[in-house]
């Protein structure tokens, strides 16, 4: 029994095997010097993984009594959040080692993050649940702190720690109360214990469950810690940040809503929608103003976690499907953009000031348009691929019947075209003064170029966003049925 019940986790524990590993293997060597060939293993053996489950995933298995599920939901959510995190491990290479911050802990912390959300998005149990959420966050903690030289770095550190420790603890309150309402921790007993009309301690459960979750999204307003972490964390750590991490809580989201409380949609699609409008406009608005990159993409991070939970409020298999779709479009069009900001230096220093964009264009016009094409499917202009995104959750959202949902939704988008059109402003029509001058390897060229080619591309009849809206499709039909 359980030898079928760990065969179920074998990603997992594979990639527990390499941390524990990788930590021996450093206490026997140099340390430091071993972190370069780690970086590149761990970001090969996660595109394996995903390879492995892929090919190896099939139909609906369980293990440890329900508290792990292994079904087409969470394989979609694994692929996704393993190929984000390889892809952040490689463009981000070439930055830690100039910066003086490729430690071999860097590489281990990710791996363990990685696990934490594999455990997460495949949990069918609140202590599984709990157990995830808790080994991602330890170690993202971590790592939000890795240039210890900077007090910018370790106030980011200790804000995310702070503030993710109440979320905690709002969650944890929220699974007692459910606990102690339905008398099981297992999302069956819930949805069981929850059908029809829930309780006023059901009610609270979900309640305090849900604010929890929404500080993992980021979502306003229990968004409070994003832009300032994003700002003080090492830029690579800011790229992580805003990719796996973020499909692992949607995921999860899902999975808490449809798993555990799917008969009581009415009870908590009205607050998954007010959570989707306030992240919306508050990160829309307030964009406008900010003048440091990283502080931008914190606010754009909010605003698109908005977009994605407008599918979610559906409460259809639709509505999961297109969130499915969104979250994988964001997270493209995320790697892209991170991997031009990382390469933006002057006089051999990072800049992340928006100013110093000012006529990029006229001396690298490739990376330009590159860059001009990521910040347009951003803002979801046709016809590149965010476009396609937005809309699919936009249609999820009136099939609902949620029609003044999607109408905030496109009011939001409109107001939030402002600040990437700014950028583009900038470098095409903006008049420099303090240049660039950092070259950009070939890895993060790669990266910026195949993202910007994927987001072009991906819309034509032929390509049909590259395949994965029939996974897509059978993950949400898995998680709703």
């Amino acid at each position: 029994m359980i030898g079928s019940d760990l065969a179920v986790m074998t990603p997992e524990i594979v990639l527990s095997l390499f941390a524990m590993g990788a930590l021996m293997a450093a206490v026997y060597t140099s340390k430091d010097a071993l972190a370069p060939a780690l970086t590149w293993g761990t970001a090969g053996l996660f595109v394996i993984m995903a390879i492995y489950i892929a090919v190896t995933g099939e139909g609906s298995r369980e293990a440890f009594d329900g508290m792990f599920v292994d079904d087409a939901f969470s394989r979609f959510a694994k692929i996704t959040i393993l190929l984000s995190a390889a892809a952040i491990l490689a463009i981000s290479h070439d930055y830690m080692l100039k910066s003086d911050l490729l430690r071999f802990e860097f590489p281990v912390l990710i791996t363990l993050a990685i696990v934490g959300m594999m455990i997460m998005v495949s949990a069918g149990d609140l202590i599984a649940l709990y157990m995830g959420l808790e080994l991602q966050s330890l170690a993202l903690y971590v790592v939000a702190s890795l240039r210890r030289d900077s007090v910018r770095s370790t106030e980011a550190g200790l804000k995310y720690f702070v503030l993710g420790a109440l979320s905690s603890g709002l969650l944890l309150y929220g699974a007692s109360l459910t606990y102690g309402f339905a008398g099981t921790t297992s999302f069956d007993g819930i949805i069981a214990a929850a059908q029809g009309e829930i309780g006023v301690g059901l009610l609270l459960g979900l309640v305090f469950i849900t604010a929890g979750l929404a500080f993992k999204v980021s979502a306003a307003p229990f968004h409070m810690w994003t832009p300032d972490v994003y700002e003080g964390s090492p830029t690579p750590v800011t790229a992580l940040f805003a990719t796996a991490p973020k499909v692992a809580a949607m995921a999860l989201f899902a999975r808490v809503v449809h798993d555990a409380f799917g008969g009581v949609v009415g009870d908590w699609q009205q607050v998954v929608a007010f959570l989707s409008v306030i992240s919306m406009f508050v990160g829309a608005i307030a964009a406008i103003g900010q003048t440091d990159i990283k502080r931008l993409m914190a606010y754009s991070s909010i605003s698109h976690m908005g977009f994605a939970l407008m599918g979610l409020a559906a409460g259809t298999a639709q509505g999961v499907e297109a969130m499915l779709i969104y979250m994988a479009i964001y997270v493209v069009m995320n790697i892209g953009t991170f991997a031009f900001i990382l390469t933006m230096e002057r006089d051999g220093r990072p800049v992340t000031q928006i100013s110093s964009l000012a006529g990029f264009a006229k001396r690298e016009g490739t990376k330009a348009g590159a860059l001009l094409v990521l910040l347009f499917s951003l803002a979801g202009v046709p016809p590149f691929l965010g476009f396609f995104g937005k809309y699919a959750v936009l249609l999820a959202a009136v099939d609902a019947g949620l029609v003044w949902l999607a109408v905030l939704g496109a009011v939001a988008s409109v107001i939030g075209l402002f600040y990437y059109l700014r950028i583009v402003y900038l470098m095409y029509f903006g008049e420099e003064r303090d240049a660039l001058d950092g070259g950009m390897g070939l890895v993060q060229y790669a990266g910026l170029m195949a993202m910007a080619a994927i987001l072009c591309l991906g819309w034509l009849p032929g390509v049909n966003l590259f395949g994965i809206e029939a996974p897509a499709q059978a993950a949400a039909a898995m998680l709703t049925r």
